[in-house]
């Protein structure tokens, strides 16, 4: 069943990026290294824009996963952060980000992007979008307003084995209810990587 799953790599201490964080500074000061367990430390490969990248095991399967989703929605700061995927974040699906202002220009560009001022709204649009398949989830402001909102199902956190310390963390400025969560997987990748799946409750 076609669900919207948030799709995040936090460090071992909760972190989503590190200090310092600007559309300059993406991931933040040493925000890299959440990332390296699917870059190895480069730049994107082109294979990875095709759905193929380099990897084996419990990691290329999670990426597989995500590499297969039809549509993706985000928050401006992560759209903006990672130069909005220069327009195409895998496939060619389409994308919806959270913004309640219209874009500079150079955001305003890509036409596969559509800016939505509402978390229900855009995933509504998404799945619509998506034709059957899961949606995509990125960003810590987008999680945390979909929480708020009932509208997300799924979690995907792969899980880092570095402490960055200082940052933007994923779960800051959820409100204080319980929200209650179902593991339903677990994989172990190369690099000590560790990929946890929930479901959250209803």
């Amino acid at each position: 069943m076609a669900a919207v799953v948030l799709y995040m790599s936090m460090s071992l201490d909760g972190y989503i990026a590190g200090p310092n964080q600007s559309v300059e500074n993406g991931l933040g000061d040493g925000g890299e290294r959440l990332h390296d367990w699917v870059f190895n430390g480069k730049p994107v490969p082109d294979d990875l824009k095709r759905g193929t990248p380099p990897l084996q095991g419990a990691n290329k399967q999670v990426v597989d996963e995500f590499m297969s989703t039809g549509a993706v929605v985000t928050g401006r700061g992560t759209f903006e952060a990672a130069g909005g995927w220069g327009g195409d974040h895998h496939d060619g699906v389409p994308i919806f980000v959270l913004r309640r202002s219209q874009p500079e220009p150079e955001w305003a560009r890509f036409p596969l992007v559509t800016y939505v001022p509402d978390i229900t709204e855009a995933v509504e649009s998404a799945k619509q979008a998506a034709g059957g398949k899961s949606v995509m989830m990125h960003g810590a402001t987008a999680a945390r307003l979909a929480l708020e909102a009932g509208v997300l199902d799924e979690l995907e956190i792969h899980l880092v084995p570095v402490l960055l310390g200082g940052g933007i963390r994923l779960f800051d400025g959820i409100p204080p209810e319980h929200i209650e969560l179902e593991r339903v997987r677990v994989l172990e990748g190369d690099g000590g990587m560790v990929h946890l799946h929930y479901r959250v409750r209803p």
